[in-house]
C-alpha cells in the first residue's frame, strides 16, 4: 500500500511521541496486543495535521507528568500505518475515525475518548487536562 506521507516528514512527529515513552506501532496485531494487556494502555492516532502539532502531542506530553498515568503507551501514525490504524479505529467504536485522536482502554476496554473535535482549535493544556482526569478515574 502506498504511504500518504513520505517517512522522513513524518519521522520527526513520531519522534516527539516516542521521545516521551510511547511504543510506535505498525503492525495491527501487535494495536490489538497493546490494547489488550493488563492495565491502563493510551492510545494516540497521530496525524501530519496542525491541530496534532499544537495540540494533540503537546497535551499528551503533558499529561504524562500526573503522579497517575497509563501502565503502556503506543501510538500509530493515521496515512502512513494504515493496517495498525485500522484496527486502532476498529477498537474505538462506536467513535467515527478521527485524526488526530486519543483513546484510553483499560484491561482491553475502551473507558474514554478524545476525537479530534474535542482537540482542534483547544489549547495543548486543556487536552492534557482532560487526559489527566482520565487518567486519575482509570489508572
Amino acid at each position: 500500500m502506498k504511504l500518504m506521507y513520505p517517512p522522513e516528514l513524518v519521522q520527526p512527529m513520531r519522534d516527539e511521541l516516542t521521545a516521551v515513552g510511547f511504543e510506535q506501532i505498525s503492525d495491527a496485531n501487535r494495536v490489538e496486543e497493546a490494547i489488550s494487556q493488563s492495565g491502563t494502555t493510551l492510545v494516540v492516532v497521530n496525524s501530519v495535521c496542525g491541530c496534532a502539532a499544537a495540540n494533540a502531542r503537546p497535551g499528551a506530553r503533558m499529561s504524562l507528568a500526573n503522579v497517575k498515568k497509563p501502565d503502556h503507551l503506543v501510538t500509530v501514525f493515521a496515512g502512513v500505518d494504515h493496517e495498525a490504524t485500522s484496527r486502532a479505529r476498529e477498537l474505538m467504536v462506536p467513535f467515527p475515525p478521527s485524526s488526530p485522536c486519543m483513546a484510553l482502554f483499560k484491561n482491553g476496554e475502551l473507558v474514554h475518548m478524545l476525537e479530534r473535535h474535542h482537540i482542534e482549535g483547544r489549547p495543548a493544556q486543556l487536552i492534557a487536562e482532560n487526559l489527566i482526569s482520565a487518567y486519575n478515574s482509570y489508572c
